[in-house]
């Protein structure tokens, strides 16, 4: 689950539309792409299916109100939709047609059956009981009916859902379909009921995965590995918070954190399990003895060399980009950093290591969850651990591969875009994106177009 933070409602020229801004990164990557038909372009560019909801549920003073849901499908070419569910109140239907074309380029990058889709409800859940919480979950699932189902879309947790959603969202569907096995529609369960080893940690540890694998690449001049690394990290959620344990495991120094109060710095390190305490107790990181408290902003301008953004979209945009300091920059969360950023940031020379591949590790250990849940099995942590290190290790190498690829190409005899105009070197986050639209397309034209 990411954490929202303070700086993404800051007033900005940019459109900062994440619908807008995921139709852009597909448009600048099919340009790259020339051979696919503009009919298939236009196919892939938007979702197939957008359901809104209007969904009465009773509080406990025994009031009824009204919530809005969302569930987006936008792919089902490479398998069934796959994307998480987010509670949150500013929730938008845009915000979740982008996060679903999102996850159809985050499973294809990953090489998994998925398509993309995604979810939300608009609400507060700090602000409602369990109980509420459990009654629009099993309100809005049971709004949804057949369109949700092991083979057809399959949720997972987001922002503010947990193992305990997961888990309501089974038991509400299994009442709904007797008879049949339940347990692949959904991942992130409870271990004791389907859930996978592993998959609670498995954004962040992907995170490291693709990181640690990027650096032995020899993308940043002088950095080959997260040992000794500062790492800064904005949002404490749990990506944010189980990335600074994994790094920290992995020998990097974390020097600063941040939640939606603020966030608090120390060059000399600061222990995840000490942060954790401190957080459970006052409900935020700030005021942590030992550290200096800072703002949002001034986090993102520290000096470091990993920057990993674990909050909300729209977090690095183009008025403060130029203050990131970071040598790298690892997406933790979904939509971070806008498209004018990502122009600044590669003019100069900070590789970002896109949301669909750096954070692709929650979804691929969902795939995991999933075939153990058809094939009735159990697999242990290590295995789950190994299999999720494989992919994200082949996924990175192929995105990198592809950059140097498409610049090697552009720089040897230049590459053109449909229009016949020169096009420019890419960043890693357009590269991934080119391998995700030519797996998409390629499987599109396999199957053909129906009927």
């Amino acid at each position: 689950m990411s954490e929202k933070v303070p700086g993404a409602s800051v007033r900005s020229q940019e459109d900062l539309n994440p619908f807008h801004i995921a139709a852009r990164q597909f448009e600048r990557a099919v340009e790259y792409l020339p051979n696919i038909k503009q009919g298939l372009v236009d196919m892939m560019k938007r979702p197939a299916r957008t359901i809104t909801l209007e969904m009465p549920v009773e509080m406990d003073d025994g009031s009824v109100r009204m919530f809005v849901g969302y569930r987006v499908l936008h792919s089902r070419i490479r398998g069934p939709g796959k994307g998480g569910i987010r509670y949150h109140p500013d929730v938008s239907l845009d915000e979740v047609r982008a996060l679903a074309s999102w996850m159809t380029w985050k499973c294809s990058v990953a090489d998994i059956p998925f398509g993309g889709a995604k979810g939300g409800v608009i609400c507060n859940p700090k602000e409602l009981s369990e109980g509420e919480v459990r009654r629009i979950t099993r309100r809005f699932v049971s709004d949804l009916g057949d369109n949700i189902g092991p083979y057809v879309d399959i949720p997972a947790p987001d922002v503010y859902t947990d193992a305990k959603t997961m888990g309501w969202i089974y038991d509400t569907y299994d009442m709904t379909h007797p008879g049949r096995n339940n347990l692949p529609i959904v991942t992130g369960k409870p271990v004791d009921i389907g859930g996978s080893l592993g998959r609670h940690e498995a954004t962040a540890r992907g995170c490291l995965f693709g990181t640690q694998q990027a650096l032995s690449r020899g993308i940043v001049q002088g950095l080959n590995d997260v040992r000794g690394a500062r790492v800064v990290i904005q949002g404490y959620g749990n990506a944010g918070a189980i990335s600074a344990q994994l790094f920290h495991n992995a020998g990097a120094r974390i020097i600063a954190v941040s939640d939606s109060q603020g966030a608090v710095h120390r060059e000399q390190g600061l222990d995840p399990a000490n942060i954790g305490k401190h957080k459970d107790g006052s409900k935020t990181v700030v005021g942590m003895p030992g550290t200096r408290n800072i703002t949002n902003n001034e986090l993102l301008s520290l000096e470091c060399d990993i920057l990993i953004p674990a909050a909300l979209e729209c977090q690095i945009r183009s008025d403060n980009c130029s203050q990131v300091r970071a040598k790298y920059i690892a997406e933790a969360a979904n939509g971070p950093t806008t498209p004018a950023a990502d122009r600044l940031l590669y003019s100069r020379g900070i590789p970002v290591l896109p949301d669909i591949l750096a954070n692709s590790g929650g979804v691929t250990v969902s795939y995991f969850e999933w075939v153990q849940n058809i094939e009735n099995e159990k697999w242990n942590e290590a295995d789950v651990n190994t299999k999720l290190r494989t992919k994200m290790e082949r996924a990175t190498d192929n995105v990198i591969d592809r950059q140097k690829a498409v610049n090697e190409q552009i720089k040897a005899k230049g590459m053109k875009n449909r229009a016949g105009e020169p096009l420019d070197p890419i960043d890693l986050r357009t590269a991934a994106m080119i391998v995700a639209i030519e797996r998409v397309a390629n499987v599109a034209m396999e199957r053909g177009i129906w009927p």
